[in-house]
């Protein structure tokens, strides 16, 4: 099966909450179809993995971050994320690497949950 964007627009709401390996992160049903469909949860794991960052806790980050992916013809990628959508990024990671399906994608977090746009 192929993601789609629209697939994921599909999602609003979710009926559960699944707590991530790594710590206090939990995420969406669209997030774990993202995951699942997307082969991605590495994607979450890096998420994941900032969350300790004394970065993220020095910019007040700790509510709600924005985490965008996007991926380069080559199949390189950058990992950001940022406060907001007109700030700039306090985490860039760069992904040598990657076979994820969509070009971009976004993901917010918010009070320790990772979820879809849609489901915001």
């Amino acid at each position: 099966m192929v993601l789609t964007q629209a697939q994921l627009d599909a999602f609003t709401g979710t009926d559960n909450i699944y707590q991530h390996s790594l710590g206090n992160i939990y995420y969406t049903d669209g997030v774990k179809y993202l995951a699942t469909q997307g082969q991605a949860f590495w994607l979450l794991d890096a998420i994941a993995s900032y969350q300790t960052s004394q970065l993220l806790s020095q910019q007040d980050l700790a509510e709600f971050q924005i985490w965008q992916l996007t991926v380069a013809p080559d199949k390189s990628a950058i990992l950001t994320c940022q406060s907001d959508s007109n700030n700039e990024p306090v985490v860039t990671q760069n992904i040598p690497y990657t076979d994820f399906p969509l070009t971009i994608i976004k993901l917010y977090l918010a009070d320790q949950i990772i979820l879809l746009p849609s489901e915001y």
